[in-house]
């Protein structure tokens, strides 16, 4: 298999890093590996398959004779620089939300929509983390009774944020003020319900985002989304309350079976022994772990989901890695 250059843009940030050490576990032929970030971080190195690697300043020249970009120094840099990259016949991956609701831009998890991989432009966008875990546990619900409506409730860690976000929290635990404040009140103790930026009709761009994408990676337009996203005090670790209207009759323990054997996900759904997804357990794996399925006798069929996955990987790093993946071997 022919070896492949690789820039990471963002390389010194969390899910930059994330987006490394998984490229390293998942062995893709990478020939080169190149990090690239802003001057403050530029000099430092990043450690790949034993090796320790230079960053470099992020420029558009740098993207000469790369093959793949993975994106994640935010929408600003990917708009400034994406296109960059794309004019050096470089693929992009952008983590960032720059892109995601453009047309012409691929919007993909690989376990809902992978063949949409192959229909790009230049650049694909990698969703939302919490958007990401929520269709994987859609899909094989989608494909077998058809989605009328999703109410999803999400409880999203603090790394959600980045350095920041885990910075103010790690400061308010030990009672000192934080230098750089992520949040607009204490996170400590706390649960915030708002994330993002508050748009006209008082929900939340990440409130948004979980919507639309949806939409757009389900390829239905017809599927009624509505949340309420809310930051909690975990390091990491993204938590969603899920339910869905079916558009079909279901038996529940078809419905659990089928989510049993769907790629990528985990079931825990053990009640009377207390086992079901944490954030704790999903920590540092790539699955969307999915448990307290229940029916919902309140709604012509209803179910009721709980789904954790860890938001730097699969709401991430490992998500963006998977797109590349396909890229690399063609299927």
């Amino acid at each position: 298999m022919k070896s492949w250059k690789i820039a990471v843009a963002g390389a010194t940030g969390l899910v930059g890093r994330k987006m490394i050490q998984v490229l390293e576990e998942r062995n893709l032929p990478v020939g080169k590996l190149l990090p690239l970030a802003s001057e403050r971080s530029a000099g430092t190195t990043i450690s790949f398959k034993g090796e320790q690697i230079k960053v470099e300043i992020l420029t558009a020249a740098a993207f000469k004779g790369m093959d793949i970009a993975l994106f994640s120094a935010g929408g600003a840099v990917s708009k400034g620089f994406a296109p960059e990259a794309v004019k050096r016949k470089v693929v992009v991956i952008d983590n960032s939300s720059a892109f995601r609701m453009d047309k012409k831009v691929p919007l993909v998890v690989p376990e809902v929509n992978r063949k949409k991989v192959f229909r790009h432009n230049g650049i694909i966008a990698n969703p939302n983390c919490s958007t990401i875990q929520l269709v994987v546990a859609l899909k094989p619900l989608y494909d077998k009774y058809g989605i009328k409506r999703v109410v999803v409730s999400t409880y999203q860690s603090v790394t959600g944020a980045g350095k920041k976000g885990a910075a103010q929290l790690e400061a308010e635990l030990k009672n000192h003020t934080p230098e750089m404040t992520a949040f607009p009140h204490q996170i400590a103790f706390n649960a915030i319900p708002h994330i993002d930026v508050f748009m006209d009709d008082d929900s939340t761009k990440e409130e948004w985002k979980i919507v639309n994408e949806t939409k757009k990676i389900m390829n239905d337009e017809d599927i009624e989304v509505t949340a309420t996203c809310v930051r909690i005090p975990v390091l990491g670790g993204h938590s969603e309350a899920v339910n869905v209207q079916l558009r079909k009759k279901f038996d529940i323990e078809d419905l659990r079976a089928i989510l049993k054997e769907s790629d990528g996900v985990t079931v825990i759904d053990d009640p009377a022994s207390n086992r079901y997804p944490m954030p704790i357990l999903a920590e540092d794996k790539d699955d969307v772990f999915v448990g307290r399925i229940r029916r919902d006798p309140t709604i012509e069929n209803g179910v009721n989901m709980w789904v954790v996955s860890d938001n730097l990987r699969k709401g991430a790093a490992t998500n963006a890695v998977q797109i590349a993946d396909v890229l690399i071997r063609g299927k």
